[in-house]
């Protein structure tokens, strides 16, 4: 049995001249909460387009669950890019229409459910609501469906302090625990209290990757502290 979920063999991507992933091997184990930590150009939302088919690799290859990006791995990943790309035009509980009808793994009663504990009205226009609770609402569609892989690009970027907590708590009663979290994120102060395994990327190349506890007592440092001596921030 196969306990991997991404598996990377020589990955490299190239913009031109310039390597945003250089030759890549990584494995990543199922059933985890999974930090993808680096500075900002250090090659995370590279791998996690990627991952999620939206880009080609100029060499090597990506797999979910053993299968290349595509229709395949399409049914069983949810991505929450860095960007939020709701239809502004739209209302809340037309998208959680919209995301029912597309995918077949998605649970109405849990985005409901969701949107309450949010405060967040289904009859809001997306247009009129804060950039901080359109990501919210984004992210209680991604987390809606129940994928064996969740993929959150920063999902914590463009919110409060004050808010993370609750979304961070939101992430963790709202998945199966048999999948997988990937959260890409530099803000390791903020989910270092909820992640299995961490992967430190540089440059596109990988400083680091092991299970959280692992590397704390190995370093005698937490996650937070190593980040800062390994990237000097």
């Amino acid at each position: 049995m196969n306990d991997c979920i991404i598996r990377c063999n020589n990955l490299t991507k190239k913009y031109g001249s310039q390597l945003a992933l250089n030759n890549l091997n990584l494995e990543l184990p199922k059933g985890q909460i999974i930090g993808m930590l680096g500075p900002n150009g250090s090659g995370k939302t590279t791998l996690i387009k990627l991952m999620n088919g939206l880009l080609t690799p100029t060499s090597g290859n990506v797999f979910i669950n053993e299968m290349k990006p595509g229709p395949g791995t399409k049914a069983i990943v949810s991505y929450l890019p860095e960007k939020t790309h709701l239809k502004e035009w739209m209302k809340v509980k037309e998208l959680v229409k919209l995301f029912a009808d597309f995918y077949s793994d998605f649970d109405v009663d849990r985005a409901n459910r969701m949107l309450t504990d949010l405060g967040i009205s289904p009859n809001a226009v997306i247009k009129t609501l804060s950039k901080g609770t359109q990501e919210k609402v984004q992210l209680i569609l991604i987390m809606s469906r129940r994928a064996k892989l969740y993929v959150l690009d920063e999902p914590i970027g463009g919110v409060d302090p004050a808010a993370r907590d609750y979304i961070l708590n939101t992430i963790l009663r709202n998945y199966d625990p048999e999948a997988t979290i990937i959260i890409s994120t530099h803000l390791i102060t903020d989910i270092e209290k909820i992640l299995d395994y961490v992967v430190f990327l540089q440059y596109g190349n990988l400083r680091m990757a092991g299970f959280a506890d692992d590397i704390r007592e190995q370093s005698g440092k937490s996650i937070d502290m190593l980040f800062r001596e390994v990237f000097r921030c």
